[in-house]
């Protein structure tokens, strides 16, 4: 079974520091929520990641401050970097039978045209339930987007082909996330769980997986009530 978490979000200039700090927050939720994605790959308690490189191996990454840093300034000292487009990342693992866990992002920059993003592409046994609401809230903590949510590709197929979803617009899935302003555009009567996160946003429970006819209702009515407006453009701030 194959899932995809996502947020994204718009300009937010941060240092590499920064970024390296959410970063890890990430790589240790995801340790903690799904401890059998890299199990096997353990050195002093600490998963052993492959880094995925534009072009040559991959080479070993572990989960700690100073590796991020690294990896990161490594990017930074590459020609073609800006610090407007900021820093991407893309990490590997493969635990137990049936486990992989593909991580791509951009954040850190500031690019008027080019959304940040941070996605998880979880691949499990079929038998096993990951607990989504979970792994969104993790990313939200971690990286304060604007929207994201959790879809799998027959969802995005759905959303596309009955709802005029348009790929790099604010979506959700059968779990949601909305920033504040999204958030206070919500219907009162929408059939979700909601679950109130600091600062105003909210995590949706929309619908369960397996029910795609709700989550494109669900898309439309959010849509049409402007919580899934995309930022204006040229975007000039990271949430609506």
């Amino acid at each position: 079974m194959e899932r995809l978490v996502r947020v994204a979000w718009g300009p937010r200039q941060e240092s590499v520091e920064a970024v390296a700090g959410r970063w890890k927050q990430t790589l240790d939720g995801l340790a903690a929520l799904l401890p059998d994605a890299g199990s096997g790959t353990e050195t002093n308690g600490l998963w052993t990641w492959q880094h995925v490189h534009v072009s040559g191996p991959a080479t070993e990454l572990r989960p700690d401050g100073e590796s991020l840093l690294t990896a990161l300034r490594a990017e930074q000292e590459a020609d073609g970097w800006s610090d407007r487009t900021g820093y991407g990342l893309a990490l590997v693992i493969e635990g137990k039978p049936g486990w992989k866990i593909d991580i791509t992002s951009r954040a850190g920059g500031s690019p008027e045209f080019l959304l940040q993003t941070m996605g998880i592409r979880i691949t499990s046994p079929d038998e096993v339930a990951t607990p989504d609401a979970e792994l969104l809230t993790a990313l939200v903590e971690a990286w304060d987007p604007d929207y994201g949510g959790a879809f799998d590709d027959d969802l995005l197929d759905a959303l596309e082909d009955d709802a005029g979803f348009v790929v790099g617009e604010p979506s959700v899935g059968w779990i949601g996330h909305l920033s504040a302003r999204r958030a206070a555009l919500v219907p009162d009567d929408l059939p979700a769980a909601r679950r109130e996160l600091p600062g105003g946003g909210v995590v949706l429970g929309i619908a369960p997986q397996d029910d795609t006819e709700a989550v494109v209702q669900a898309y439309v009515r959010l849509r049409d009530a402007g919580a899934l407006a995309p930022l204006p453009r040229p975007m000039d701030r990271p949430h609506l």
